[in-house]
Order: structure tokens, then C-alpha cells, then sequence
């Protein structure tokens, strides 16, 4: 049902800045999240049918450094869409998991994987307080709020400190921390107007370490 609801509510495009992989896209974001609250239960906001800054440098970066991802398994946490975990099935990671709270994120994710013909593992479950085996963790702007920083930060940096390679898409947002990352790319991306007040984004692609 869940999957019926993406596809019948976006249509699938290219996206902006990683023209080689097609999302279920939405056009306007007020009037789907009004839908997806048509059942009387609160959800979040439709993050999963955009494709968000963050998100799309970490796509592009890891398309563009294949031997970043090819053959290790990767985690992309709060995967909204499942553009980041897509783009590192594609450039050849093996397995990828999609993980975020939000079920409509995991069906979008799905389905997005189904388009782009590659497998996505899609695990629904806050996993902040655990800690998971993971060659590769990828997180697209995860750093917009005090509280969701406050949880990230930490799962991010345990995981460094295990030795996984941590990459952090982040265009400016208030609560990107202000030390231990590493500057690893820049990139102008084309955003939804609708969402970011401007059309474009300088975003960075940061390595997180645990220090």
C-alpha cells in the first residue's frame, strides 16, 4: 500500500545533480504531506520525495569515487528518499542498507531502488544507541536540528572510532558540528525552491573522525 501511495503520488525524474539515477519525485511538498496525514495520524514531513543537498553530494561523490563504496557494506542512516543508498548500490556497494524511522522513507526507498535496478535493504528502526558493523556510513543532512544532531554525533563518531569510513553531505545546516570532520568535496547543487528559499546550495562532503 505504501509503495502504491509513492508511486501514485511523484513521478519518477532524473535528479538534478546525479542525472544517471531517477527518484519519485514530488512537485510540491505542502499538498503531499496533507496526503500522507489523510488518515488522521501525524507523520513527518515528506522528506523522502525530495532530493535534498546533502543527500545529492554524497550521491555524487560516491558515483564519482567508486573505491570509496565497491564492495563494502554501507549504511545510509536517515536515508529520506534512498538517493545516497541507490547511488552506492550502483557505484558497488555490497549490501546497502536504507534505514530510517519514517515508513513511507523505507517504501520511497524501495521503490527508488526498483527503478534504478539495483538491491536496497530497507531497515526501519532508530539505531542511534546501537552499534553496527558497517564499512561505510553516509549521512545526508542529518544536522538540521539540536536534537537530532545531539543523537547523530555520536552514533557517527563510535562508528569512526571502529575504523568504518563516515561521510557527511551538509550544506551549512545550523548544527553541523565544528570539529573532527575533514573537507573532502564542494559542490554547487540545484535545490527545490519550494524548500530552501534559494536554487542552489554550496554543500560539502565531509569524513567524520572520531576526535
Amino acid at each position: 500500500m505504501l509503495l502504491e501511495f509513492i508511486r501514485g503520488n511523484t513521478t519518477p525524474a532524473p535528479v538534478p545533480f546525479v542525472p544517471e539515477i531517477t527518484l519519485y519525485q514530488a512537485d510540491e511538498p505542502i499538498a503531499l504531506w496533507e496526503k500522507t496525514e489523510a488518515a488522521g495520524v501525524d507523520q513527518p514531513p515528506p522528506f523522502w520525495a525530495f532530493a535534498w543537498a546533502g543527500g545529492q553530494a554524497l550521491a555524487r561523490h560516491v558515483l564519482d569515487h567508486t573505491d570509496l563504496v565497491s564492495g563494502r557494506s554501507v549504511l545510509d542512516l536517515a536515508t529520506g528518499s534512498g538517493l545516497v543508498a541507490v547511488a552506492a548500490a550502483v557505484a558497488g556497494a555490497r549490501p546497502v542498507t536504507a534505514n530510517d524511522i519514517d515508513p513511507y522513507s523505507l517504501a520511497a526507498a524501495t521503490a527508488n531502488a526498483a527503478v534504478n535496478n539495483v538491491d536496497v535493504e530497507p531497515l526501519e528502526a532508530d539505531i542511534l544507541d546501537a552499534d553496527h558493523e558497517y564499512g561505510v556510513i553516509l549521512a545526508g543532512d542529518v544536522f538540521y536540528s539540536r536534537e537530532m544532531a545531539a543523537r547523530v554525533l555520536p552514533f557517527l563518531r563510535r562508528a569512526a572510532g571502529r575504523g568504518s569510513l563516515v561521510l557527511v553531505g551538509d550544506p551549512g545546516r545550523a548544527y553541523l558540528p565544528d570539529s573532527g570532520l575533514i573537507e573532502r568535496a564542494v559542490y554547487d547543487i540545484p535545490v527545490p525552491v519550494s524548500l530552501e528559499s534559494v536554487p542552489t546550495r554550496r554543500t560539502k562532503v565531509w569524513q567524520l573522525v572520531n576526535r
